[in-house]
């Protein structure tokens, strides 16, 4: 009987308890192998600690980000709403609220495990081709969140910052990204962009502009324009950190489309075949794994 007890106890102990607390915290099922993700997770950081106190004196800064595995900019691409709508006979819009939802749990996910910066490409500028009822659900969408969220926003202290080309969103919507962005401008350490009506090739072209009137203005010359000052006229500009270390395309198309044209040239690229209303905190930890495993395997490119 007290073998029977010790036995039962034991695994209460080692295995029970210790997995129900790892499931409620990253809010995933409970099951082996998300307990084995989030042990690997913690390893992971624990590792890359002690590398970092042990070379601390001897590196530079270039040096001290390699050794960190974690990335610290998650861009993403939320594709397969409508697809995800269609195979449960549901209404487009319906896909569309429900990828709302997954996407501020994921962003919310992301910056309880260390990440940085979170870029979101919400709304191409293709996505305007939409049929106008599905488009304006998007917009409204927006406008839910941004209001719904600002408290969060607020008490988490996270910056928000909105890209791309508004010249064709609404007054009232605009009004709300002008609040959003006042209201958390001086936050630091957490930094959430979202993309909206944003293209690569715009944001190319209008930096492009930006260098060519300066040039123009007197204030710099042909000579001065390089990859540094490219960079400070691209609309990531706004973030710490402007080029991702990860970028996550769902649905498990193998492109990165129109989204990060310059700022993805040394981006780890990541394509799960998961439609984005399905991806979650087991999905990201999958996403997490992987890119440790690349690091681990071939060094970070800085």
């Amino acid at each position: 009987m007290l073998f029977l007890f010790s036995v039962v106890f034991t695994f209460l102990a080692l295995f029970l308890i210790p997995g129900l607390f790892i499931s409620r915290r990253l809010s995933v099922s409970f099951s082996l192998k998300n307990i084995i993700r989030f042990f690997k997770i913690t390893a992971s950081k624990y590792d890359d600690e002690e590398e970092r106190n042990g070379k601390r004196g001897a590196m530079g800064d270039k040096e001290k980000r390699a050794m960190n595995r974690m990335p610290k900019h998650v861009a993403v691409i939320l594709d397969g709403n409508r697809r995800w709508a269609e195979k449960r006979g549901l209404k487009t819009s319906e896909g569309h609220e429900a990828g709302a939802r997954t996407l501020m749990e994921n962003a919310k996910d992301c910056f309880a495990m260390g990440t940085n910066t979170i870029s979101l490409f919400a709304f191409s500028t293709e996505n305007w081709e939409r049929p106008e009822d599905e488009v304006n659900c998007l917009m409204a969408l927006f406008e839910k969140h941004f209001k719904s969220e600002m408290p969060y926003f607020q008490r988490e202290n996270i910056r928000i910052s909105v890209i791309g080309n508004r010249s064709k969103i609404s007054e009232s919507l605009l009004g709300l990204i002008e609040e959003v962005e006042e209201a958390t401008k001086s936050y630091e350490g957490k930094h959430l962009i979202i993309a909206v009506d944003y293209s690569g090739r715009f944001d190319i072209l209008q930096a492009c502009k930006n260098l060519a009137m300066k040039v123009k203005d007197g204030l710099i010359q042909v000579e001065d324009i390089d990859e540094k000052a490219m960079e400070k006229e691209l609309m990531t500009k706004c973030s710490e950190f402007p080029n991702p270390d990860l970028l996550i395309r769902t649905s498990g198309e193998q492109r990165i489309s129109n989204f990060f044209l310059w700022q993805s040239a040394y981006t780890e690229l990541y394509f799960p075949n998961v439609l984005w209303p399905d991806f979650g905190e087991a999905e990201y930890l999958d996403a997490l794994t992987w890119y440790q495993q690349r690091q681990r395997r071939f060094g970070r490119r800085v």
